[in-house]
């Protein structure tokens, strides 16, 4: 294969291949199991808990960050198995511009979580802002602004080249738009995941040290503990494990990319694992809600009172469907059977 030869019509490189359906059908299964969970999460924080706190506001657009992304599912999936996007120019902004929006905000609010656990837990005492209700929504709010200005730009400089069956988006195979690949991947890289990740890092290093001293004698020392280390495990295996391996292979496709464009197969190889670390990004979309049940004794009481709630009425309805089945007979009790019943009885 060679990548330098360019079509005269479109500007791009050829060939462009089609990912395994396997990296296919992991993004949907995945994007369709945290939408569920996400819907249920909202639904908890809706309606079932009461008297929000600081935690439970950033944990709600912790929840709706993950939502933004599942709306892309099917059409990832189409773009994946016929290795060019159908849906056009706008819809290619759209694309570009809500994976943006979810890639940073689920980034963002996965930070600010663990600032407010580190500060709610260390300083438990103490009265910071970070505590405050008040201050949470507007700074959440602040980010959402932020956010949703900068993947208006994003997908503003970028777009959909080619027409027809020759038409991508958001792909390495897009020669006119290298340079911009390989400028805003690194503008986006330090302020949107290293310098989050290494706030996360010291602030759940910190809590750890902080929770180590905990007396564990009482009861309330050792929940507080157990909580605290399982939350600290997940939010670092979120961005280790569903982070790391996204921006790490994007770095290195795009430098290959600017580079060493002659190298075919490598460029392709690395746009298949680029496209498999999809799959541990989306992973985050249904590992976020262990956060919530750790991180929140409201949320984990709500969800396990909402789920006794279901298995009841399941089976009351299974019980009221086996009473009213066609197939069961209710025999009336005469006189007769029931004095023929207790002579039985009588001569056992």
């Amino acid at each position: 294969m060679n990548c330098t030869n360019l079509s005269s019509t479109t500007n791009q490189t050829f060939p462009v291949k089609s990912q395994p359906v396997s990296i296919t059908v992991l993004i949907c299964l995945f994007l369709m199991t945290g939408f569920l969970l996400n819907i249920f999460s909202l639904w908890v924080f809706k309606y079932r808990t009461p008297g929000w706190k600081s935690g439970t506001v950033l944990q709600f657009h912790l929840a709706i960050s993950d939502l933004s992304l599942c709306p892309l599912g099917p059409f990832l999936a189409v773009n994946f198995t016929k290795g060019y996007w159908p849906f056009g120019h706008l819809m290619c902004r759209l694309k570009i511009a809500l994976l943006f929006v979810h890639f940073y905000s689920s980034i963002f609010f996965l930070t600010l979580i663990s600032i407010h656990r580190y500060v709610s837990v260390v300083y438990h005492s103490q009265e910071f802002r970070m505590q405050q209700k008040d201050f949470v929504k507007k700074l959440c709010l602040g980010v959402w602004a932020f956010i949703l200005t900068n993947g208006v730009v994003y997908c503003l400089l970028l777009g959909a080249s080619g027409k027809d069956e020759h038409m991508l988006c958001y792909s390495i195979h897009q020669t006119d738009y290298k340079e911009k690949y390989f400028a805003l991947n690194f503008v986006l890289l330090i302020p949107g995941f290293l310098i989050p990740f290494m706030i996360s890092v010291v602030c759940y290093s910190r809590l750890a040290r902080s929770v180590s001293s905990i007396n564990v004698c009482h009861l309330k020392g050792r929940q507080m503990k157990n909580k605290s280390r399982k939350m600290i495990a997940v939010c670092l295996l979120i961005f280790v494990v569903c982070f790391s391996p996204f921006h790490v292979i994007q770095s290195v496709m795009v430098v290959v990319n600017k580079f060493y464009p002659d190298l075919c197969n490598l460029l392709l190889k690395l746009e298949t694992l680029y496209y498999a670390s999809w799959i541990l990004f989306t992973a985050n979309c249904y590992l976020d809600p262990l956060i919530y049940c750790f991180a929140s004794q409201n949320f984990m009481a709500a969800f396990r009172s909402s789920m006794r709630k279901i298995r009841v009425r399941f089976q009351s309805t299974h019980e009221n469907t086996d009473h009213d089945s066609p197939q069961t007979t209710y025999v009336t009790p005469t006189p007769r059977m029931t004095k023929r019943e207790n002579m039985s009885m009588t001569h056992l």
